[in-house]
């Protein structure tokens, strides 16, 4: 189970290695060679002495130019030490795998992307001995990818989207252009892409809509971090009534939607959703609330 943001960041590349070359290729303009074959490697890289020192991923990229090693790094915030840390790790893997080391960080913040892109040097000023450049993916520079088609054409990278802006403006589109690409792939790689978008979404209202967005497709109650929102959901349920329950809960998330949506809610409107117990009136009116610009759509016959 993905358990923090930090996690799900890096971990994508382990679910699907080729989004690392394509973002590589196509986001940071790298002219990466195209890889034959991948292999996931050990991440511990702590020598004899009692230092341990850890990548967070590290992948072997075969490729018709020579084996490269891709070395990801997720970055929350700047951290000096790490201005010591990377360097050491791309000499300590060329000198054991004789192999050609690549630095990417990841990050959703753009001030900690413009702070881990600054080159790293050691040595004579304006002369350095050793310089090092990571190659940092964004929100400044991952695509914000908004259409259906263009997700589904793609589905890592619009999951990788996602990831790196949910917490901007334009987070509800990307989240609903996901979660309908979602349903064009098998259903156990989508379950693992919706854990990872759950644990970056670090705005409140931008998760409980992917959540509510995941409860409508059923993918989100196929992994981990369902069970416990379920068991909440269950403890209510006893409480109130178990149908009446899960009715009240899903009529606040069509309320709640239309109003993150800045949508106004007539009183009317709203009366007739919380009033109703009827679990598939209640889902259809939960697929039009991302949709409707009008609170009323919401009761359109044939919408």
């Amino acid at each position: 189970m993905v358990g923090s943001s930090h996690e799900a960041l890096h971990r994508i590349f382990q679910k699907d290695p080729a989004l690392l070359t394509r973002a590589l290729q196509s986001v940071l303009r790298i002219p990466f060679p195209e890889p034959r074959e991948f292999a996931a490697m050990n991440v511990d890289l702590t020598e004899i002495e009692p230092v341990e020192r850890r990548v967070d991923t590290l992948l072997r990229a075969g490729t018709d130019e020579g084996t490269y090693l891709l070395v990801v790094e997720s970055q929350g915030k700047p951290d000096e030490r790490k201005r010591g840390s990377w360097p050491y790790y791309l000499s300590y893997l060329y000198e054991k795998y004789r192999c050609e080391p690549v630095l990417i960080v990841v990050t959703q913040s753009s001030a900690t992307a413009r702070w881990a892109a600054e080159p790293i040097h050691f040595g004579v000023r304006g002369c350095p001995s050793l310089t090092v450049r990571p190659f940092v993916l964004g929100p400044d520079n991952v695509p914000v990818i908004v259409d259906e088609r263009e997700a589904a054409r793609d589905v890592p990278l619009a999951v990788l989207s996602a990831m790196t802006h949910g917490r901007g403006p334009r987070s509800a589109a990307i989240l609903e252009s996901l979660a309908a690409a979602l349903r064009t792939i098998d259903a156990d790689s989508a379950a693992v892409f919706v854990q990872f978008v759950d644990s970056c979404l670090a705005d409140p209202q931008a998760q409980q809509m992917w959540r509510d967005l995941m409860t409508a497709i059923q993918y989100f109650w196929r992994h981990p971090l369902a069970e416990q929102v379920r068991e909440e959901g269950r403890e209510e349920g006893r409480e109130e009534g178990r149908e009446e329950g899960r009715a009240q809960e899903r009529a606040e998330s069509v309320l709640r939607n239309l109003q993150w949506r800045r949508i106004d809610v007539p009183d009317a409107v709203r009366e007739r959703v919380l009033a109703s117990t009827d679990m598939d009136e209640l889902g259809t009116w939960l697929e039009r609330s991302y949709q409707v610009s009008d609170a009323w759509e919401l009761f359109a016959e044939g919408a």
